[in-house]
């Protein structure tokens, strides 16, 4: 049986579709390998299967390759493990905390590359009262009061 034009796209739409139940962003590289194979056998018939497959295997790595090197390179860098740094560091609330609300909290230096943050805390506090990070929740610092002896 011979691999037509037409098998390619069909194998490269199938792993296209196949992207949206598997997370990372690889298969639709292999699957945009496969259509562009299917659009060269297109122009070019009478390539055996050994060199249409190997074609298909270097154009869907380099895609993978370009992808995660080249046009993601910022994204595999993150700040959320550094998140165990800002523990117990104390800042100053800027906007008032409601019980289980959301507020905003200043530090003195930049913490995870900003010097503001909205925080959540489980009890009121008021605009000028220095406040401890206790967890990092998300995209929010939870906070409590700082005692005069320092802890909260």
């Amino acid at each position: 049986m011979d691999i037509e034009w037409w098998h390619w796209l069909v194998a490269g739409l199938a792993l296209i579709v196949a992207e949206l139940a598997v997370p990372g962003m690889v298969l639709v590289w292999f699957g945009v390998g496969a259509l562009g194979i299917g659009l060269l056998l297109a122009t070019m018939p009478g390539l055996t299967l050994t060199l249409q497959v190997a074609l298909w295997t270097v154009l869907s790595c380099a895609l993978v390759f370009f992808w995660f090197r080249v046009f993601r390179a910022d994204q595999h860098e993150t700040r959320s493990g550094m998140s165990d740094d800002v523990l117990g560091e104390v800042g100053l609330v800027v906007r008032e905390v409601t019980p289980f609300g959301r507020g905003q909290v200043r530090f003195q230096k930049p913490l995870l590359g900003t010097d503001v943050w909205d925080c959540i805390g489980d009890e009121a506090m008021a605009v000028g009262e220095r406040v401890k990070v206790l967890s990092v929740e998300g995209s929010l610092l939870k906070v409590g009061r700082v005692n005069t002896g320092g802890t909260a």
